[in-house]
């Protein structure tokens, strides 16, 4: 069968992009206009939260909200390194301590009773994810939070859509984390955004994110030095229209989880993906298989380098982040020594993420699986690999 090369993700854009791109284009605000605004509170309303605050990225976005709490030099945040590694690096970037803390092995989120061993007399606040979209455990998370004083920031950046406990993830910490770049179901090229329900502290994040046009005759806002680090009425245009149709696509997303369900079981020993019992939903940003214990680090990239030969694009799901070099050689050098973070290490070393989009059709999935099982079959001797 002649195939295309298939992306990991593909972002869509239909009439509406262009329609809202072009407003803004022949308009005479290209930035810090109505288009920004509509798009956040729309985004706030769309998650559940009061307050949203559109920022360049991910990354920039956690920096803020520590800087907005306070949080800085000396101070520790206890995180998974089995994350979106940008967001956590955030920590790192405003001058406080990352902590890693194991995760559970099944959903991949921190895990609460694990990130507890971890409390010091330093710890500030918790920074969890919900991993791949399964949305963490964030019951026992906030109690924890709770218990001690501390400040739960909840990654969102591989979660729209999913739901916990009857709410949208985002809906959790005291303030949430959202991405718009690359694998999300809502892209915008580069991007994310700031939600929360606490009314003081918006006000420090949208100070600390860049100084607006009305905040030119501000005394107050003058005590802070902001980043500058807001998105133009473009990218916050092409946000709104995306958020339009976000459900559809979420839902034909489903429809490509589906047809990968139905093709995997071909693998002997396939297990369905794990949903925890207080999980409503979840909507997978990538589709990702763990493969069995045969599998070492090196097999899973001969396996990437098979599927690419073949037009599919693959890649590791996690590159743990205490076994990356800056973190290697500094602190305690965790990432020096194997074994610490088992749960996480077992997973970084074999999680392979598939293709998903909403562009994908059927036959490309059944491509997929079948190209996945000859290369597993080739690498792996036969072993079975598990969702």
């Amino acid at each position: 069968m002649e195939i295309d090369e298939i992306a990991l993700s593909e972002p869509a854009c239909a009439a509406r992009e262009i329609d809202f791109v072009n407003a803004v284009l022949q308009s005479s605000r290209w930035s810090d206009g109505p288009m920004l605004d509509s798009f956040e509170r729309a985004f706030a309303g769309w998650v559940g939260r009061t307050h949203a605050v559109a920022v360049a990225s991910g990354t920039l976005a956690t920096w803020i909200a520590l800087r907005a709490m306070g949080l800085g030099a000396g101070d520790e945040v206890i995180c998974a390194s089995h994350t979106w590694h940008q967001v956590a690096q955030a920590i790192t970037l405003a001058g406080a301590v990352p902590v890693f803390a194991d995760i559970d092995y099944w959903s991949g989120c921190l895990s609460a009773e694990k990130a507890a061993q971890k409390i010091g007399p330093r710890t500030r606040a918790i920074l969890a994810g919900n991993t791949n979209g399964h949305p963490a455990a964030w019951g026992p998370l906030r109690d924890l939070a709770d218990a001690y004083g501390l400040r739960l920031i909840e990654d969102s950046t591989e979660a729209l859509g999913s739901r916990y406990r009857g709410r949208n993830t985002g809906c959790f910490g005291d303030v949430s984390v959202f991405d718009f770049s690359g694998p999300s179901a809502l892209s915008t090229g580069a991007g994310g955004m700031l939600v929360t329900d606490d009314d003081e502290l918006v006000h420090e994040l949208r100070y600390l994110r860049e100084r607006r046009v009305t905040d030119r005759a501000s005394v107050s806002v003058g005590s802070w030095v902001p980043l500058q680090a807001g998105i133009s009425d473009l990218t916050a245009a092409l946000g709104l229209a995306q958020l339009a149709e976000l459900d559809t696509r979420l839902a034909q997303r489903k429809q490509v989880e589906s047809w990968y369900h139905e093709e995997m079981q071909s693998f002997e020993g396939i297990k369905p993906p794990y949903v925890a019992e207080d999980v409503e939903e979840v909507h997978w940003m990538l589709y990702v298989v763990h493969l069995g214990k045969r599998f070492t680090q090196s097999a899973r990239a001969q396996m990437i380098d098979d599927m690419k030969s073949c037009g599919i694009e693959t890649a590791p799901y996690s590159h743990p982040l205490h076994q990356q070099f800056h973190y290697m050689n500094t602190g305690d050098a965790i990432g020096r020594k194997r074994g610490l973070l088992p749960d996480t290490e077992r997973i970084g070393d074999r999680a392979l993420a598939l293709p998903l989009h909403t562009l994908l059709d059927a036959d490309q999935v059944r491509y997929i699986v079948k190209t996945l099982k000859d290369t597993a079959t080739n690498v792996g001797a036969g072993a079975a690999i598990y969702l």
